[in-house]
């Protein structure tokens, strides 16, 4: 009897520590798998870090994708990578702006800028894609500009394109999604009612260094001489603002933790 007994404690004993090593196993191996995910869907799959579209018209092109909201004639958001392999400086011609091709229900022309007070606003930023002439022209698709006060353009939106450019090249790249709050209460320009946006948008995501940070800003249209720190909220805000999810293809765990900061201290400003 007392054999049977210390053979059946044993027995317990042993099957309680391979159920503990393979619980590890199984953590250890859902870690890498998580790992595997955030380091290895983006050289696959080019589509990992993009929003969902509210509109389901997603365009893309060579060097950036955007969704396009025909109800307000413009991007809800735009979509890219800027490496620092890519920062140039070519001076290239300036285009003129023409017509979006690839969107289904078309572009608003250009002409509903003409003597609108208003500025063809770039959303991918020209200056973002100097690195070849193709990529510089393709940012001249109308479908990638917003009506923007000329003072906003050239001051405080360009700024943070600057800046943009400064962390591509501090952190070796960064993923960028950009656009106009669209909403019902907004003016309109033009023939085909192109909506000006009340705010802009940006969202910067760094994965350099083997961990995800983001920063966002949330900036009113109008001419502001504030520092852009001033600027940054919570992708969360954004989020109930535009009714965009921005990373729906992260790890929840990492995906609501990264959308609730509005820490800016990871970023050198």
């Amino acid at each position: 009897m007392k054999t049977f007994i210390k053979y059946f404690s044993l027995t317990v004993l042993v099957s309680f520590f391979i159920s503990c090593i393979e619980q590890k196993s199984d953590q250890e191996n859902d870690l890498l798998k998580e790992k595997n995910v955030l380091n290895i869907s983006k050289a696959e799959d080019n589509d990992f870090y993009l929003p969902k579209s509210t509109t389901n018209e997603i365009v893309r092109h060579k060097f950036y994708t955007l969704s396009y909201n025909e109800n307000h004639e413009q991007a809800e958001w735009v979509a890219y990578e800027l490496k620092k392999s890519q920062l140039s400086y070519h001076n290239y011609k300036r285009p003129y702006f023409d017509d979006d091709p690839n969107v289904e229900t078309g572009s608003a022309s250009w002409r509903n800028y003409k003597d609108s007070g208003y500025d063809k606003g770039h959303l991918c930023a020209a200056g973002d894609r100097r690195f070849s002439f193709d990529a510089f022209n393709e940012t001249f698709y109308t479908s990638n500009v917003s009506p923007q006060l000329r003072d906003f353009n050239s001051g405080v939106w360009n700024r943070l394109e600057q800046k943009t450019r400064y962390w591509a090249s501090k952190y070796d790249g960064v993923y960028v999604v950009t656009g106009g709050v669209l909403s019902n209460d907004l003016n309109k320009i033009g023939k085909e009612d192109v909506s000006v946006p009340k705010y802009f948008y940006k969202i910067l995501l760094d994965n350099s260094r083997g961990e995800y940070k983001t920063i966002a800003f949330l900036i009113p249209h109008e001419e502001s001489e504030k520092p852009l720190n001033m600027f940054v909220v919570s992708i969360d805000k954004i989020e109930k603002m535009t009714g965009i999810d921005f990373f729906p293809r992260l790890p929840d765990a990492i995906e609501n933790k990264l959308e609730k900061s509005s820490d800016y201290k990871g970023w050198s400003f």
